[in-house]
Order: structure tokens, then C-alpha cells, then sequence
């Protein structure tokens, strides 16, 4: 769901300023990957997103949660932040009302910055509000994931099963199985997410997938509600 706004591990490319006057995402993405001479098949093997998914990225016809715009933005060699602008948080206190709000253009999700960006830090964290009929894209990627529910409600899909989710219920599962979330919900709903990510890693997916074949255990919600 989330994705860590750091630039550990990646290159620090300057966006173009002419570039950047009225583009768009998918604009400069594409503008990016052709500047790096690489097929849209590199950077889904790179990223571990599917070429369809980026094609409709580049296109302008869909736009990526913060986690999947980190691990493209980490196959193309530069940090989330080359695509939005989002605050970091240095204080390892955050208040109600006060937390730094973002958002990725063209999405209707509002961040809230919970985790602080500091040194030696591996959880990254948010609360992410989701209106009502939202639904997130398809990820997988190499790290784990843990949601609460704070309010309304969310149907979570990690690989084939489906979890209703309210306001209480919780659910941790390794991000290397595919997964994604929507609100079916005619009200908003608001989710803690605290994850350990490790996008440089997404062209390990396969190997990983293949390695947990023979050893695949059913993961149980804290508490499930009926479908």
C-alpha cells in the first residue's frame, strides 16, 4: 500500500524543468525510462509491475498507489520524490490534525505521514484515507505489510482469498503474494499501514515466488468477517 520516501540505494537524477512545467506522471515517467534506454519489459522485470499496468501508467489511463510509484521509481534509478512531492517526517512524534498530508496526482487517496525518515529506520508508515468505491491496483514486492483499520470498512485480496475488513480488524502478510485492497463502502475509510519494504529487491519476486511454492501456508485473519 505505502511506499518509503527515501533515496537510499538510488540515484538522485534532477527532474528537467521544462520537463516538469505541465507534465504529467505517466508523461515523465515515460520520459525517464526512454533517458535510461530501457523497454518497458526491463522496467516491469525491474520493478516487479506488470508491462499492461505501466503502459497504463505512461499512458495517463490509471495512476499508482504510493507503494507501486516507489517500485518503479526505484527500477528507473531515482526515489519517489523525483515524481511527487511529499513532506519527511523528522520527528519521531506526530499529533492528530498536525500530521503532513500528500497525495500522488491524480489519485483520489490522502496520505498522512506517520513514520519518521531517519537514519537506520526500516518501517515505513502512513495512514491512508480511501474514499468510498476506490480500488487500488494489483502489487507484489519483496517485503511485509501490516493493516489496521481505524475507520469504515476494507476488502482486502491477498492472493486468492478475500478479507472484510471494519474498524478494529488487522492483517499482516508478506508482500511477495500478490495483493490489493478496495472500499465498497459508501463511506470514507481510514487505514493504518506500517510496512518493511524492499523495493530494490522487486527482480528477486520470481525467485522468491518459486522458492515458497512447496512451502505455502493459509494465512488467517486477526478476526474475519463473514462475506
Amino acid at each position: 500500500m505505502g511506499g518509503q520516501l527515501s533515496d537510499t540505494n538510488v540515484h538522485a537524477i534532477t527532474p528537467d524543468p521544462a520537463e516538469e512545467s505541465g507534465s504529467e506522471l505517466g508523461q515523465r515517467m515515460r520520459k525517464l525510462r526512454h533517458r535510461l534506454s530501457m523497454t518497458l519489459q526491463q522496467l516491469s522485470a525491474a520493478s516487479g509491475v506488470s508491462v499492461g499496468y505501466l503502459s497504463q501508467v505512461e499512458r495517463g489511463n490509471a495512476t499508482p498507489t504510493l507503494g507501486t510509484l516507489t517500485q518503479i521509481a526505484q527500477a528507473l534509478e531515482v526515489d519517489a520524490g523525483y515524481f511527487i512531492l511529499a513532506p519527511r517526517a523528522v520527528d519521531s512524534l506526530t499529533r492528530e490534525g498536525a500530521r503532513p498530508k500528500f497525495g500522488v496526482a491524480g489519485s483520489l487517496i490522502e496520505y498522512e505521514q506517520i513514520g519518521a525518515d531517519r537514519a537506520g529506520h526500516e518501517l515505513t508508515s502512513y495512514i491512508i484515507n480511501v474514499p468510498p468505491g476506490y480500488a487500488s491496483e494489483v502489487v507484489h514486492h519483496v517485503g511485509e505489510e501490516i493493516i489496521y483499520i481505524l475507520d469504515g470498512e476494507i476488502s482486502q485480496l491477498v492472493g486468492e482469498r478475500e478479507y472484510q475488513m471494519g474498524a478494529g480488524d488487522s492483517l499482516h502478510y508478506l508482500g511477495t503474494t500478490p495483493h490489493c485492497w478496495s472500499n465498497k463502502a459508501d463511506t470514507p475509510a481510514r487505514i493504518l499501514w506500517v510496512g518493511q519494504m524492499h523495493y530494490e529487491k522487486s527482480h528477486e519476486i520470481g525467485q522468491i515466488e518459486d522458492s515458497r511454492a512447496n512451502t505455502t501456508r493459509e494465512m488467517l485473519p486477526l478476526r474475519q468477517r463473514d462475506l
